[in-house]
């Protein structure tokens, strides 16, 4: 075998046999490519195909130097050949470079000869390999950087000394090991563990891409921290022949969430406010200069290139002046030997809550006031902590009055806008009014308890098979529900709702009252009745916006819809009839329930 092996292990080398793979790594707020990690494979239907095997058995026989740099060459030149976008990661030992092996500019020569730029190149030192001895991975670290490389560490948290030599090495990107993202929407530790990560990076201007994501409730709890960027199976396997196309799973969530917080919710920039500012190269004399003819102002945005590097605050200038020789020996340097760095720079869209949620992560000792905020990287204006939290308390009012709190749905506030937005630019739209029956006797023998989780049941289907980027969800209160749908499937979509909820309403009752087919309680009038187990009623119409002026008019409508479909018994879904809501020359249709 192992004679076999390294037979094999000479032919791969002489003849170039690895095949290179490419696993997408994805802008998990966009859905957008940001990059391709290489990873390498032997000849197919061989013991050294899989690269657990290949790697330790070239390194067993002192070849592991010759191997990588092969998987280099090959995975750039199919990187090049594929023309994939964004930025390739290499995984590259450190040692490598005290190998003789090793051929100083050999990366750059291939990249020149394939027009790549090194800029584009991502090389990445693996915690998980002991490269952290005699000083190499400094050493590798600014061999690459002075080439023009970034560099990356790979598999953070895999080893005892990752956050020793995150502070040292200071690397462009830091790849978050799987073993915080397997389950992390159930574990609230590793969700603390990647909050602190994540400031540690956004301190340290540091991008973060998070490892392994298997499944899409991991992904979503990711998004939820703020991880801006991952790769895993969920997302693509390594292929040889990988996507080039936006993500839609991704596309759709990021739709989603504009869509949620141009309506529910506001951007940072609503706290922007237009200041004056300094470039990095201008003397602290002038900066002193500015603050004293600008009483109310505290802080000075230092800018390159139009964009902020950093602040100068109207304190920290007058403690420095102040010194003995301090005005002498500064006040002819540029702005930007001072500049603390230690200030939030937010682009315009990111959201209210987001920002609250770094201020909140923010150690004590290091409370910022500014916000720098920013357009694609550009300077707009400043914003305060102070406001901040008057528009956050004034929006957690808003949103306890307007939604529903044992659902979080929208209520009747953000349903009524919704209709009469959709009505104004003559939509075309269906709402449907969803209502339990037999809900108070359920509630009566029960108790609110029960009740309480039949209504969240109800919120939880609502959300799973409506929840797209075009129809809207709300929570009228008690069992009352309203979809509205874009969608011309909305049928299908309550059929479906009706089938979910059939199934899953069952665990409320015990096995003889499933047999029976229902409760005996007291009724309204106090009379013992039978009542059947729970369904649900759905009311649906079609407005026609020039006939329809209002909310209130479609509210009407649906409620007589979802009346009849009470009255018919059972999981029914009802479609009021045509004449009630159109023009009258217009043909009359029968009242229908949706087939």
């Amino acid at each position: 075998m192992e004679l076999d092996s390294a037979t094999l292990l000479d032919q791969i080398l002489e003849e170039g046999l690895i095949t290179p793979l490419f696993q997408p790594i994805y802008d998990l707020t966009t859905g957008h490519i940001y990059g391709y990690e290489a990873l390498s494979r032997g000849p197919e239907n061989t013991e050294l195909f899989k690269p657990d095997v290949l790697f330790p058995f070239a390194q067993a026989q002192g070849r592991l130097h010759e191997l990588e740099l092969l998987c280099r060459e090959r995975a750039i030149s199919r990187f090049a050949e594929l023309q994939l976008p964004g930025l390739l990661f290499l995984n590259v030992s450190a040692s490598l470079l005290s190998s003789p092996d090793h051929q100083k500019g050999m990366t750059l020569a291939i990249l020149k000869e394939l027009g790549i730029s090194q800029s584009n190149i991502v090389i990445e030192l693996s915690e998980q390999h002991p490269y952290d001895q005699n000083g190499l991975s400094h050493q590798s670290v600014e061999h690459y950087r002075q080439m023009g490389f970034q560099v990356a560490i790979d598999d953070l948290g895999a080893g005892y000394s990752g956050l020793r030599l995150w502070s040292e090495l200071r690397p462009n990107i830091v790849k978050l090991d799987k073993h915080f993202i397997e389950g992390i929407d159930r574990d609230q530790v590793k969700r603390e563990f990647v909050r602190s990560i994540i400031n540690i990076a956004q301190r340290l201007r540091c991008s973060l891409i998070a490892e392994g994501i298997e499944h899409q409730q991991e992904l979503d709890q990711l998004l939820e921290l703020g991880v801006r960027y991952g790769q895993g199976f969920f997302l693509q396997k390594p292929n040889a022949l990988p996507f080039t196309e936006p993500h839609e799973y991704l596309i759709n969530q990021a739709s989603q969430r504009r869509r949620f917080h141009n309506q529910h919710g506001e951007t940072v920039q609503t706290l922007c406010r237009p200041s004056i500012f300094i470039e990095s190269t201008r003397p602290l004399t002038d900066v002193a200069q500015l603050f004293k003819k600008n009483k109310d102002v505290f802080a000075l945005p230092v800018l390159e290139n139009g964009k902020p590097i950093g602040i100068i605050r109207r304190h920290a200038l007058h403690e420095l002046f102040s010194t003995p020789y301090g005005r002498a020996l500064y006040e002819n340097k540029p702005a930007i030997a001072i500049a603390s760095t230690e200030v939030f720079i937010v682009e315009s869209t990111v959201s209210l809550s987001s920002v609250s949620t770094m201020f909140t992560d923010q150690e004590a000792d290091l409370l910022n006031n500014e916000i720098l905020i920013v357009k694609e990287g550009l300077y707009l204006g400043i914003g305060h902590l102070k406001d901040l939290l008057k528009r956050i308390t004034e929006l957690k009012i808003q949103n306890a009055t307007y939604s529903n709190p044992l659902t979080l749905l929208p209520g009747n506030v953000p349903i009524n806008h919704e209709i009469n937005r959709r009505l104004l630019a003559e939509q075309d739209f269906y709402v449907a009014y969803f209502d339990l029956n037999n809900f108070k006797p359920f509630n009566d023998y029960f108790g609110y308890a029960k009740g309480d989780a039949v209504i969240q049941l109800v919120g939880s289907i609502l959300r799973s098979v409506a929840n797209t980027d075009d129809n809207f969800i709300g929570h009228v209160g008690g069992d009352d529900f309203v979809v509205i749908f874009s969608e011309e499937d909305w049928c299908q979509k309550c059929h479906l709702i009706l089938e979910r909820f059939a199934s899953e309403v069952t665990q409320f009752y015990e096995d003889q009252e499933l047999i029976e087919g229902g409760i005996w309680t007291k009724s309204r009038d106090g009379e013992h009745r039978f009542f059947d187990l729970l369904s649900l009623a759905i009311g649906v119409v079609n407005p026609n916006p020039k006939v329809c002026d209002s909310h209130h008019f479609v509210a009407e409508l649906a409620a007589q819809a979802k009346k009849s479909a009470k009255q018919r018994g059972g999981n029914q879904i009802y479609q009021q009839p045509y004449q009630y809501y159109y023009e009258e020359d217009i043909p009359m249709e029968q009242a229908r329930c949706c087939s």
